[in-house]
């Protein structure tokens, strides 16, 4: 390509969350291509009706050569609210509830999130497509890219709504755009050309191309980003900042390890607090550190160490951070680290609180570990809010299991306080690519040829993991906690289980003897 190009990367509706991947794509393109004209639009700072308009004048006004479509979300199933209700509420009521008129509501409910769902899809299918239209008003051999989180796990699904010729990016994009500008061939990178080939096998599970991660220049982005102090305005944004890429585990229902690759590619710490540094000084007190985890292992504690060694040496004493941490890769020193440079707020994910159930899901921590590490966080003069993720009827759930998560749930809550950890409460939706699904095929749960972007109830039920025989119990139980306190949800599923089942011992909890291999999720 020439040096004439003018992209436009446009983030597709979302919550307003930071960006921050478009940012990121930008100033690497700025470094090395500093002659490239660029512009970012984010649709998430537009309300609704005017979101056609709006990229019908942005494009008017910049004529881009290439344009850049970021779409964040796709997938729903979470137990919060959002497209016009709670959908994990309503399928629940749907599929569980004994009385005919909630079912109806749930059913109704499930109508709207659906038709919300699908709604999107296709808007947003129909803002890319009338923006490649709209550019080649002005440069006929404009190009689209299309990437971003909800790209990578269904890229496959989405090339038969993808205009011909779409060039469609899995997992980063920096490596692939620094090809395309350069006119060398990218056909190495993750992606694929609508209509001009088929996505490779497995290509998701490809390893991306390393990076070495500088500061982000935000004197530049202002620039070219006139929505930039959008997120300026309030102090409650959490502006994210990214310390390092990728995860090395194999939780057998996450997508981050394969989207983002398994080497972890740390950014230089110096790097990362320049970057801070440039939002401080334009008013940013609270961070978020976006990484997939912000310790993924014990070998990676000296990193994280030296980064919040350095946060604390450049004077930044009054701002807040937050991040997912796996709890067990800590330490007393590091625990100190994190109190002394104002963390706030972090989550865990530790999906069970019976060792066994984590063993066998793949997840690679011991929660006696976790235990301790919390106590030194608690110590160090960490008082604020922990969120504690559990996906309960896992592989294997039984009520022996749900015991020992409530036990050790009480645990947590006797070490930082009960109003200070706040359980989340997950059924995990099964996604692409992962070792669920796999799973899901050994078991005849789901064929090869599902469609994972259905929404429809007979594949939905599938998707948002709940399998009896202990689904009808869990939907039962979420009911009433949703009819007793809703606005406390997670707090008062772990009430109700304690009231119906009981709690294990600790020891039971934090111990794993194996019963029987065979049950274990060991796939190759």
């Amino acid at each position: 390509m020439t040096k004439t190009q003018r992209i436009l990367y446009c983030r597709l509706p979302c919550n307003p969350i930071f960006p921050i991947g478009v940012v990121y794509l930008a100033d690497h393109v700025h470094k090395l291509f500093p002659e490239i004209e660029q512009k970012i639009f984010d649709l998430g700072t537009v309300p609704p009706l005017d979101f056609k308009k709006a990229l019908d004048n942005c494009i008017d006004e910049f004529k881009p050569t290439l344009l850049v479509f970021s779409w964040r979300d796709i997938q729903i199933y979470a137990p919060v609210g959002g497209r016009g209700g709670n959908p994990l509420q309503n399928a629940f009521e749907f599929y569980y509830a004994k009385n005919p008129f909630i079912r109806l509501r749930g059913a109704l409910g499930g109508l709207k999130v659906t038709t919300a769902y699908y709604s999107e899809l296709w808007r947003n299918l129909g803002l890319i497509k009338r923006g490649l239209k709209r550019a080649k008003r002005y440069q006929p051999d404009a190009r689209l890219v299309v990437g971003g989180g909800a790209v990578s796990v269904f890229y496959e699904q989405l090339k038969t709504g993808l205009p011909s010729g779409t060039i469609v990016s899995v997992g980063e994009g920096e490596t692939l755009l620094q090809k395309l500008l350069s006119g060398q061939d990218f056909s190495d990178e993750r992606c694929y050309v609508v209509g001009d080939n088929e996505p490779r096998d497995r290509l998701i599970h490809e390893s991306p191309t390393p990076l070495e991660k500088t500061a982000c220049n935000y004197d530049y982005i202002k620039t070219i980003w006139p929505e930039f102090n959008y997120y300026f305005q309030e102090n409650d944004f959490y502006i994210g900042v990214q310390t390092k890429r990728g995860c090395p585990h194999n939780c057998c229902y996450c997508v981050y390890t394969v989207v983002e690759g398994k080497q972890v590619r740390i950014n230089p710490a110096d790097e990362v607090v320049k970057e801070m540094r440039q939002l401080y000084d334009r008013g940013i007190r609270n961070f978020w550190f976006t990484d997939a985890q912000f310790i993924p292992a014990r070998r990676f504690m000296k990193d994280a160490e030296e980064l919040l060694e350095k946060i604390l040496a450049s004077g930044m004493t009054d701002i807040h951070w937050a991040a997912y941490i796996r709890a067990d890769n800590l330490n007393p020193y590091l625990c100190k680290l994190m109190a002394q440079t104002g963390m706030n707020y972090f989550e865990i994910g530790i999906t069970s609180g019976s060792q066994e159930l984590v063993r066998k899901m793949r997840m690679g921590y011991n929660l006696r570990t976790v235990l301790q590490n919390c106590r030194d966080l608690k110590a160090a003069g960490f008082n604020d809010l922990v969120s504690v993720n559990y996906s309960f009827n896992v592989i294997d759930e039984t009520f022996d299991t749900i015991r020992q998560t409530i036990t050790y749930h009480r645990e947590l809550e006797a070490i930082f306080g009960a109003d200070k950890v706040e359980p989340a409460i997950f059924f995990i939706g099964l996604q692409p690519h992962t070792h669920l699904e796999e799973y899901a095929f050994e078991k005849d749960i789901l064929k090869p040829n599902y469609n994972p972007m259905s929404l429809m109830p007979w594949t939905a039920k599938k998707l948002l993991w709940n399998p009896e025989p202990l689904g009808s119990f869990f939907g039962e139980v979420c009911l009433q906690a949703w009819q007793r306190n809703p606005n406390d949800f997670g707090r008062e599923v772990m009430d109700i289980l304690e009231e119906r089942l009981g709690k294990a011992n600790l020891e039971d909890a934090l111990s794993a003897p194996i019963k029987d291999t065979k049950k274990q999720l060991v796939l190759t």
